[in-house]
C-alpha cells in the first residue's frame, strides 16, 4: 500500500471485487478521506490489479482473482475474502507471493451452526415428508426419530464446525469433531472412517485442499450405517456428487442436505434437483439478515489495522488454504 512509512491513509487504494447485481456494494463509508475505492468485476480486475495497495474479493464465489493474478504488474500487498474459503481465489502465484490473506472467519460459524441444527432437526422430524403430505391434502400419521442420544461426526475443526458441534451437543447429540491432526476435543483423519461408521449424522465442514477434495466418495458413503444423514455445508468438491446421488437413491444412507456443489448455481438440469431425500439449497447456510453488513464492517476493522500495522486476524495459511487452527 501506499503506507504509513511512505505517505498517508489517504493514498492507500483499496479495489473491490464487485459481486454482479442484484447483490449491493460493501458499506465502506468508514474509509471515506482515509483510502481510495475502486470497484472492478471479472472483465476489468486484471488491469486495475497493479492500482491497488488491498483487494477486497466482495464476489467470493468468483474465480477471477485465480485468472488474473498471474499477469503482468504489481499486485496487492492484502487480499481479503468475504468467504470462509480460499480456494475461489488462491493460485500459485498469489500462494507464493508475499501478499497476506485474510477470510471472514467468524462471521459465518454460528449461523451456518443453527441451519446444520436446523437441518438435523427436519430429518429427525420428517419435515420434509409432512410439507409433502399437506400439499397433497394427506393425513398420515407417522413415528419421527429422537436425536437425543444420536451420534454426530463433524468433519473440519475450524471455528464453523466447533460451532456446529457445539450446537448439536446442546441438542443432546454425542458429537465428535475431525480435524487434520489430533488435538484436545479433536480426533485425527485417520480415526474418519470409525467414527462416520457409528454417526447418524456426518456434517462436512472442512476446507477444499488437495487433500479433502472427493473426499466423500462410494467408499465414505458405504462406511456409514443405513440409518446415516449427510450434510455438506463447506465446499462442493469436497463431495463426490455422483457418488452420493446413488448412496441417496439406493437407500446406502438415509438421506443427505446439500447447501454446497461443484458448480454453482446449480444448473437446472442438474439431477440433484430430483434425488429423493436430498435437500438442496443454494449456499444460503451462513446467510442471515444483515450477514453483507458484518462482512463491510470486518473489512473495515481489518483495514484499520492493517494501515496502522498491526498484526491481522484471519491470516489464511495459503500452502493450506485456511486459517489455522489453535
Amino acid at each position: 500500500m501506499s503506507d504509513t512509512t511512505s505517505g498517508t491513509m489517504s493514498e492507500t487504494t483499496v479495489l473491490v471485487l464487485d459481486a454482479a447485481p442484484p447483490a449491493p456494494a460493501p458499506r465502506l463509508g468508514r474509509l471515506t478521506g482515509r483510502a481510495r475505492v475502486l470497484h472492478a468485476d471479472a472483465s476489468t480486475l486484471a488491469e486495475q490489479l497493479p492500482l491497488a495497495d488491498a483487494l477486497l474479493v466482495w464476489d467470493f464465489s468468483s474465480d477471477a482473482v485465480r485468472r488474473a493474478w498471474p499477469g503482468e504488474g504489481r499486485r496487492p500487498r492484502w487480499v481479503h475474502t468475504a468467504s470462509a474459503g480460499v480456494d475461489h481465489l488462491m493460485c500459485p502465484e498469489l500462494a507464493a507471493s508475499d501478499t497476506l490473506v485474510t477470510n471472514a472467519r467468524g462471521v459465518f460459524d454460528e449461523p451456518i451452526a443453527e441451519y446444520v441444527a436446523a437441518l438435523v432437526l427436519a430429518q429427525a422430524k420428517d419435515l420434509p415428508r409432512t410439507l409433502d403430505l399437506q400439499r397433497e391434502r394427506t393425513w398420515r400419521h407417522r413415528d419421527t426419530r429422537r436425536i437425543a442420544g444420536t451420534r454426530a461426526c463433524v468433519v473440519g475443526s475450524g471455528p464453523i464446525g466447533r460451532a456446529i458441534a457445539r450446537t448439536l451437543r446442546k441438542l443432546g447429540i454425542t458429537t465428535a469433531l475431525v480435524g487434520r491432526t489430533a488435538r484436545a476435543g479433536v480426533h485425527a483423519s485417520e480415526d474418519l472412517d470409525r467414527l462416520l461408521s457409528r454417526a447418524d449424522w456426518v456434517v462436512c465442514a472442512a476446507p477444499l485442499t488437495d487433500e479433502t477434495r472427493g473426499m466423500f466418495d462410494a467408499r465414505r458413503f458405504g462406511v456409514m450405517q443405513p440409518s446415516a444423514y449427510f450434510v455438506n455445508i463447506g465446499r462442493g468438491p469436497l463431495v463426490v456428487e455422483d457418488d452420493l446421488a446413488t448412496a441417496v437413491s439406493n437407500r446406502w444412507i438415509a438421506g443427505a442436505a446439500l447447501d454446497v456443489f461443484e458448480d454453482e448455481p446449480l444448473p437446472a438440469e442438474s439431477p440433484l434437483w430430483t434425488v429423493p431425500g436430498l435437500i438442496v439449497s443454494p449456499h444460503m447456510s451462513g446467510d442471515t439478515v444483515g450477514w453483507r453488513d458484518e462482512l463491510g464492517a470486518q473489512f473495515v476493522e481489518l483495514f484499520e489495522a492493517w494501515a496502522a500495522g498491526r498484526p491481522l486476524t484471519n491470516v489464511v495459511d495459503k500452502k493450506r488454504g485456511y486459517v489455522p487452527g489453535h
